[in-house]
């Protein structure tokens, strides 16, 4: 919104002309935007005004996990499954999938009712001296305007590192949780090195799962730069890896064996979460399938 409009203008004046335009408001939600007393009080305050009185309809987009349900606009359907953060998906296009499913139905509703709202106009209102000062504002172009990203040897390095960092979090956190949980259930979570760990999962003191994740040095064999053994053995042999690649944009693993899901493809990109419960549920799903 900020980018259309012109130098000169005072953006607060624009931005309130675009609100009380507007037939759909997205509120992109964060910790920032929370934090944000333009955004939080003046913007989001403005759409909930519009929306209880029936003149817009505000979707909440939830992008990273923040305490959100319980604010204003808390009690709004969210444009993803049960609230779900954009950066919870195993693939943030994943999340966006949703989201545009669920505009493209407000604006179906829109449509829906646009014929009986019609029959009860009187006259066209007038038009608003604001709109035609600031006409050019509004000058059609392409959304398609981003430039492919190059992406260095450091910047995957540093991702890599990030991302293996995170699975290890994720796996002992688990792994802490799962014992909490379940009397009688023993963990082990050991950190060899800052490349390599193992895990096991004991029932009755019997082993009923184990892994080792590691770090691959150089991509050794066509190995990927993140490898998962299921016999919990650092070396050779593995189950899954997953390479550091880019979508000309972002930086994310691709996993030779692919996720499987609803708008899942072997092409897609994963953010560290997602490679994180790819790799657990590799690990954790037979340990479930024994318990049964």
């Amino acid at each position: 919104m900020i980018r259309r409009i012109i130098p000169g203008q005072e953006f607060e004046n624009q931005i309130d002309l675009y609100f009380s335009q507007a037939d759909i408001i997205l509120l992109l939600i964060s910790s920032d935007f929370i934090a944000s007393d333009y955004c939080y009080q003046v913007e989001m305050t403005n759409a909930l005004e519009r929306h209880s009185r029936g003149e817009a309809m505000v979707i909440p987009v939830i992008l990273r996990e923040c305490a959100w349900k319980m604010l204003p606009f808390g009690r709004i359907l969210a444009a993803t499954v049960d609230g779900k953060p954009i950066d919870k998906f195993a693939s943030h296009d994943e999340g966006y999938v949703q989201v545009v499913d669920a505009v493209s139905r407000a604006i179906a509703n829109l449509e829906a009712k646009k014929p009986q709202q019609s029959a009860y106009a009187s006259s066209p209102a007038p038009a608003n001296p604001m709109f035609q000062a600031t006409d050019t504002v509004f000058t059609p172009r392409s959304s398609n305007l981003s430039l492919p990203k190059r992406f260095t040897d450091l910047d995957k390095d540093r991702a890599c590192r990030d991302g293996f960092e995170y699975v290890a979090r994720y796996f002992e956190g688990s792994l802490a949780e799962l014992k909490k949980r379940h009397a009688g259930l023993e963990v082990d979570f050991h950190k060899r090195d800052a490349d390599a760990f193992t895990c096991a999962i004991y029932m009755g003191g019997s082993k009923v799962g184990q892994c080792a994740i590691w770090r691959a040095s150089g991509r050794n064999m066509g190995m990927g730069d993140i490898v998962y053994s299921q016999d919990g053995t650092i070396g050779n042999a593995y189950n899954e890896s997953l390479t550091i690649g880019d979508n000309d944009q972002l930086l994310g693993f691709r996993p030779l064996m692919g996720v499987f899901g609803a708008g899942s493809s072997r092409e897609a990109l994963l953010t560290n979460e997602g490679m994180a419960e790819h790799l657990w549920d590799i690990f954790f799903e037979p340990i479930k399938q024994r318990a049964r």
